[in-house]
């Protein structure tokens, strides 16, 4: 398979060109499709909008409270036996665990499924270290023997159908090519399990950190973060600053929350919940366990009381699901860590507006992201409030804001605003075009490449109204 990279800046190209690509868009919408047939499912019998409400004020009190959060669950951590490391950026992060790695001697490192480490190139930073780290998600083996990145934040491979990781899995590791799932799916498990065995050190994410116990939790359905985490001697986990919460009873609705919107599941199939290393009296468990706490922008956004909402996302990808304009192009098109919805309100913080002033665009506003959002982040205002500073208006807080506009878009939306706020000449003017709707032209820029030109009406609707009111009036006396 050819492999190919992917930039926030050619997002338009590459939109173009998988609108152009029928397998695809036939991946996505029947994986999309069932997604959302599953979340509505799963939460049938459920008062979802309270529990919403409950999942959004849970995340705002520990946003509230973040600082201190830290703190308490620095001291709760250390107090149970791990050691906490900060990072202030991706690069240091890569660092400080490139260190944890080199001080054991390890050269072969075991990931279960974590986002930030996507975030920050970890991979490629232990790899030019001389450290061989492999993925132990399913999606991500496949992705990582594909030489690409993950396509979605929950199912990484899920642009990828069966043939397709059949013809994949054949080349990289010698199965036979054939369409059963339970076969190919209990090869990959047999190539993991030996290098489970044989890993110096085990690295994950982490779902939700409580700083009231200094408890790790970790949700997962293939039983791969369990071994990630228990198996090898080391085990360094790493998140954003962002995913603490104050309470170990936080984490309940939370849970709910997460695996309903993000796979229609009631549970996963495990649950970890990581309190320290292995005991004296214990038979298994790591020998260390080091929590690594990634700033990497969040901070930033912390300080903007808009874009502070973007910290409450859970990482379901219920958003992605729902979005018309994700499941026609795919996560890859967007050419970020973050695709979708959620990345298109996150990126521009962690990489500039100016690198990523397409992807606010690229939504249609239909609101659906901001209705299915566990947490009740408000997607489209967010959106919204970007869309205004990538052209220069707006409070211009993101990296990069600021970017220079069209002049004739800026004259149009001028003259737009001077007709609409003077009643007669709008009255004048739409009666005009009315009368010329026939020369209205066929090719209206890129935006008609896939949607009809319109036409002004041949009678405005107050006149339709009035004559409505006239005729109703004239039957009334006869």
């Amino acid at each position: 398979m050819s492999v190919e990279t992917y930039t926030p800046q050619a997002f338009h190209r590459q939109a173009h060109d998988a609108l152009g690509n029928p397998q695809i868009r036939a991946n996505f919408r029947q994986a999309m499709d069932g997604l959302m047939g599953k979340r509505r499912d799963a939460f049938g019998d459920w008062d979802v909008e309270t529990l919403r409400e409950l999942g959004a004020n849970i995340r705002l009190r520990a946003l509230a409270k973040l600082p201190d959060l830290l703190e308490q669950l620095e001291a709760k951590c250390q107090a149970n036996g791990i050691k906490v490391h900060w990072a202030e950026d991706g690069e240091q992060a890569c660092e400080i665990i490139r260190g944890l790695c080199e001080a054991r001697g390890a050269k072969r490192v075991i990931k279960g499924k974590s986002m930030v480490s996507e975030e920050m190139h970890l991979n490629a930073h232990l790899e030019a270290a001389g450290i061989e780290a492999l993925e132990s998600d399913l999606g991500e083996y496949l992705v990582q023997l594909n030489e690409q990145t993950p396509s979605h934040i929950i199912m990484p491979a899920i642009h990828l159908n069966t043939d397709e990781i059949s013809d994949l899995m054949h080349a990289k590791t010698g199965t036979e090519r054939t369409r059963d799932v339970d076969y190919l799916t209990a090869a990959a498990r047999q190539q993991l399990r030996e290098r489970f065995m044989a890993a110096d050190v085990g690295i994950s994410g982490v779902n939700f950190a409580v700083a009231e116990t200094g408890t790790l939790c970790l949700v997962e359905n293939e039983g791969n973060g369990r071994m990630t985490t228990t198996v090898p001697p080391v085990h360094i986990a790493v998140t954003g600053i962002e995913k603490v919460v104050e309470h170990l009873r936080d984490v309940a609705p939370l849970y709910a929350l997460l695996t309903r919107s993000a796979t229609g599941q009631h549970v996963t199939t495990y649950f970890n919940m990581i309190s320290g290393p292995r005991k004296p009296e214990e038979h298994d468990g790591p020998e260390e366990v080091h929590l690594v706490l990634v700033d990497n922008g969040r901070s930033a956004i912390y300080q903007d009381d808009e874009l502070l909402d973007t910290l409450r996302c859970i990482r379901c990808g219920a958003c992605m699901n729902h979005c018309p304009v994700y499941t026609r192009v795919g996560g890859h098109t967007y050419g970020t860590t973050y695709p979708g919805p959620i990345g298109s309100i996150l990126m521009p913080h962690l990489q500039g507006l100016e690198a990523t002033k397409d992807l606010p665009s690229a939504s249609s506003l239909c609101g659906a992201c901001g209705e299915v959002c566990p947490v009740k982040i408000p997607i489209p205002d967010l959106l919204v409030r970007l869309r205004k500073e990538a052209v220069g208006e707006g409070r211009g807080n993101v990296a990069g804001a600021g970017a220079k506009r069209n002049r004739s878009e800026v004259l149009a939306w001028k003259g737009f605003q001077w007709l609409a706020t003077h009643p007669g000449a709008w009255r004048a003017s739409t009666g005009i075009a009315g009368k010329l709707r026939a020369l209205t032209p066929a090719k209206l820029g890129p935006w008609t490449d896939y949607r009809t030109a319109p036409k002004p009406a041949a009678t405005s609707l107050h006149a339709l109204v009035k004559r409505h009111r006239r005729d109703a009036k004239q039957e009334g006396k006869s």
